[in-house]
């Protein structure tokens, strides 16, 4: 048996960025390894740490056994905290010690994926916490997700642009475009009937309406909508960062066009962030 095919597009752009992420970092000196980063309390060193770790746990490696300092301001619930513990433990890590964990991650877990053979809709737990079974696919999802939007961290840190149209960066769309809905209809409100737009240009270019329908509940599609109560218009790189929290509105307002009601749009752009 070989990889389902419909697991390949996942794993394919999960090899994409896990390998520009080692690229990225191999010839750093230790210095730039602490620069920090868009993500809360995280350097360098700590996004690659927190890649490193989350891969460890898909492997199956034990979480180490480790007590968080009292003052990480940035670890404020229960899902940080556990998260946190990968990170903080690789802290006192050297350059080399990081560079050498991550290539060693990356070649078991590439042998991993090139023998899988489960198919997509098996059940398997999801590695950051408790929480309910996810299907493989689904996990493979959200790893390619991950991997990308914390390269494209590390580059903007390093000051090393690319790759915003890479495979991950596709796989990142999708898996945003699928929680604007309930940005949109429920976390800000928007009025059943009305229709929000969202434009972005730039590497990855799409335009999404989401209809608002008499129950207040919000659909997605990719027609054009007459009238819109609101529409957002950004480039890709900018809805990337909202979307994914690294940045407030007020910190990417000249690259954001509103049009159309002010209060939706501040609210729509206030509740932009879906991840953790």
């Amino acid at each position: 048996m070989t990889v389902h095919p419909s697991l390949q597009p996942a794993i394919d752009a999960w090899t994409h960025s896990i390998e520009a992420i080692n690229e990225l970092v191999k010839p750093l000196a230790e210095g730039d390894w602490n620069r920090p980063t868009e993500c809360p309390g995280w350097s360098v060193r700590d996004v690659v740490s927190h890649v490193i770790g989350v891969e460890s746990e898909m492997l199956g490696e034990p979480r180490p056994i480790h007590t968080l300092p009292r003052d990480l301001f940035h670890v404020t619930d229960e899902f940080s905290r556990y998260v946190e513990v990968q990170v903080d433990v690789r802290r006192c890590h050297t350059a080399l010690e990081m560079t050498s964990e991550l290539e060693l991650t990356i070649i078991r877990r590439s042998r991993q994926l090139r023998n899988e053979t489960r198919s997509p809709r098996t059940p398997v737990r999801w590695p950051l916490g408790a929480g309910p079974e996810r299907t493989l696919e689904h996990q493979l999802t959200m790893r390619a997700f991950d991997v990308w939007v914390h390269e494209q961290d590390l580059r903007r840190a390093l000051g090393a642009p690319g790759n915003l149209d890479a495979p991950g960066a596709l796989v990142a769309r999708d898996v945003l475009l699928a929680a604007l809905p309930k940005v949109v209809a429920k976390d800000a409100g928007a009025p059943p009937g009305s229709a929000v737009v969202v434009d972005v240009h730039g590497p990855v270019e799409f335009l999404r309406t989401v209809r608002i329908d008499a129950d207040g509940r919000g659909t997605l599609d990719s027609s054009v909508s007459l009238g819109p109560a609101v529409t957002l218009a950004m480039d890709w790189e900018t809805y990337l960062r909202l979307a994914c929290g690294r940045v407030r509105p007020e910190g990417v307002a000249g690259r954001v066009s509103a049009e159309g009601d002010p209060r939706l749009a501040e609210a729509i752009l206030r509740a932009f962030a879906v991840t953790p």
